[in-house]
């Protein structure tokens, strides 16, 4: 009786640790989803916290925004991909034109403000980014600094100004040119900034020279200021920030996206997954950490440190026009790229 009786403990203990780590009652039978990231580390917390509370398993293969773009196109119907997640919106466009999405869930697109959602609705806004004008409060004062971003191509910006057009960030701004002045305007200013500026790779390099007095001003976003002078401050000491509001080109805030692809064979764990990276408790990941993004669901809480996302005042652009290989061409056409 004594053999049998530790038997039968044996074997409910084994089906405990079962349980526990499957993050529910019994998820045994669970997908583990396939997540194409394009985001910061703050999404692989979010992908942890979600197979804890649903007992769902996520693979998290991250890489660019276009490179995992480009890749779920060429993928096609053979896709391993369940959901795709972005740091700018032109690379949800670039799938959504390829119909390489499933329609967002009505109560997933409840949860975040229409104007952080494509018009198609065939993804959803996650997080948002702020375009600025980083500059150095050395050199510049803020009655010095120009009113529009369009007024960049100006010849006396000469030399003053740095941007990194090789990156998804500053694309996705030019994106919004187009989508706010035409190609035609768009074009115009992409020559004058090939004429004035200097070409770095990435945001933070561009902030770097901005500090240093190397250029005077640059085009980056938000965050990597914010997230400089909540650590050493030693890349942005000398730099201030110019948001430029007025719905300027220059304040256009940039969409993360988050979308279902089609080709998924887990369609409704899928759905489960943008609907968490939406919802309150992804969104509280976001917010508290520390990549000083923007959280933007509805009732969402940001760092305090953060201009207020109310009080930014951005061009209406609709995520789902933006057009990033147009954009390339261009750039390319201009002489930036």
């Amino acid at each position: 009786m004594a053999v049998a009786a530790g038997l039968v403990a044996v074997a409910l203990s084994a089906a405990a640790c079962g349980d526990a780590g499957s993050g529910s009652g019994s998820g045994s039978d669970k997908p583990t989803l396939t997540l194409y990231n394009a985001q910061h580390d703050f999404v692989e917390d979010m992908a942890k916290d979600f197979t804890a509370k649903t007992g769902i398993k996520v693979e998290v293969r991250s890489g660019d925004d276009f490179e995992l773009a480009n890749q779920i196109v060429q993928e096609g119907s053979a896709s391993p991909a369940d959901v795709f997640v972005t740091e700018n919106s032109p690379a949800m466009s670039l799938v959504d034109s390829k119909g390489g999405f499933a329609r967002v869930d009505d109560t997933t697109l409840a949860q975040i403000p229409d104007s952080f959602e494509p018009s198609n609705k065939n993804w959803v806004g996650f997080a948002a980014r702020s375009t600025v004008l980083a500059y150095n409060s050395t050199a510049l004062k803020p009655a010095d600094l120009p009113a529009s971003l369009l007024d960049l191509a100006q010849p006396k910006w000469k030399g003053k100004i740095g941007f990194a057009p090789a990156g998804a960030d500053f694309q996705a701004i030019v994106s919004a040119v187009v989508a706010t002045s035409g190609e035609a305007a768009a074009e115009q200013w992409l020559k004058g900034l090939n004429t004035n500026g200097k070409k770095y790779q990435g945001n933070t390099a561009v902030m770097k020279a901005v500090n240093a007095g190397e250029i005077q001003a640059g085009v980056i976003y938000h965050y990597y200021w914010y997230k400089d002078r909540a650590e050493s401050g030693a890349n942005s000491k000398n730099v201030e920030l110019r948001y430029f509001g007025n719905a300027d080109p220059g304040a256009f805030v940039s969409i993360s996206g988050a979308g279902v692809v089609k080709a998924s064979k887990h369609q409704e764990e899928a759905q489960q997954l943008v609907a968490y990276l939406t919802g309150k408790d992804g969104q509280k990941i976001l917010a508290d950490s520390g990549a000083m993004e923007y959280a933007i669901a509805d009732g969402a809480t940001n760092n305090p440190a953060l201009k207020p996302i109310a009080d930014l005042d951005p061009p209406a652009v609709d995520p789902a026009k933006l057009n990033g290989p147009r954009v390339v061409e261009l750039m390319q056409r201009a002489g930036l790229l």
